[in-house]
């Protein structure tokens, strides 16, 4: 891909969590789902252009595992628009990881769903980590919240950041949760963000009360300077229950304030992701 078009002389929003792949692509030898249509960067950048975000964090598909060749040649295409989160092995080396860093990388993705935690104890993982660190990346978690505090605390006890997927997926209710509870009370640390995105995989409706007693007890634990909002498109396996105006509206309804969707939407992203 050649470069697509200038960066918007401002941060308008970002949208901190949206996928691009097509169909024919190399998958992960273990893998939920495959999509059967494809996710462009030309039409995710239309949506944006479309919706004045200006911004985007492009997040590796769990279903092409740790081949990040397509999300990097978009990359290149927009390489002031677009940061990218990429699904390594634990096992990757400094230089590699570097190469990665310097094509606009911010971090790591681990989509636990559906899979055993794996040893994070074990000296690869502590390497990975350390390198994490010093590359002032982050490590992105996706599992159900009832897995949060013991795959997330060894995360943070490895002294990385640590971004939690899609409201930290609690269950019906959330209030009810302990998995949830403890990612309120994690926010002490200083070191996790959430991802207030995919409401949808949680919750029927993504604007219902359920949704919405969420964000507001994520907003009261951590504020806004530790919530990111991501669209999720292409909204896999709930293509019938969201497109990206639904996503973005929600938002509004989560957090009625102002001031911290602005910090949500701008100021937090652009420093998580280094846009800014």
């Amino acid at each position: 891909m050649s470069s697509m078009r200038a960066m918007p002389e401002a941060i308008a929003a970002i949208d901190s969590h949206a996928h691009v792949f097509r169909r024919g692509l190399r998958l992960a030898p273990v893998h939920r789902h495959a999509p059967d249509y494809d996710a462009l960067l030309p039409d995710y950048l239309a949506l944006l252009d479309a919706h004045a975000v200006s911004h985007a964090v492009l997040v590796q598909p769990s279903f092409l595992g740790t081949d990040n060749s397509f999300l990097l040649d978009a990359l290149r295409a927009c390489p002031e628009r677009l940061r990218g989160v990429v699904i390594v092995e634990p096992s990757i080396g400094e230089n590699e990881l570097a190469a990665l860093d310097r094509q606009g990388v911010c971090g790591i993705r681990l989509n636990l769903v559906g899979l055993p935690i794996p040893d994070f104890a074990l000296a690869e993982w502590q390497r990975l980590f350390e390198r994490v660190r010093v590359l002032d990346w982050h490590v992105e978690l996706h599992r159900e919240s009832r897995d949060l505090p013991l795959a997330g605390q060894s995360i943070l006890d490895a002294g990385c950041k640590l971004v939690v997927d899609h409201f930290g997926r609690p269950g019906p209710a959330p209030g009810d949760d302990e998995g949830f509870a403890w990612l309120l009370r994690s926010a002490s640390t200083g070191r996790v963000w959430v991802k207030l995105s995919a409401a949808y995989r949680n919750w029927p409706d993504q604007r219902g009360s359920a949704a919405r007693a969420a964000a507001q007890a994520l907003l009261q634990a951590l504020g806004a300077g530790r919530l990111l909002w991501g669209s999720d498109w292409p909204h896999t396996q709930h293509q019938d229950l969201a497109d990206y105006g639904s996503t973005q509206a929600a938002l509004a309804d989560w957090v009625p304030d102002a001031e911290a969707r602005r910090r949500i939407l701008v100021d937090t992203p652009a420093a998580l992701f280094r846009f800014a």
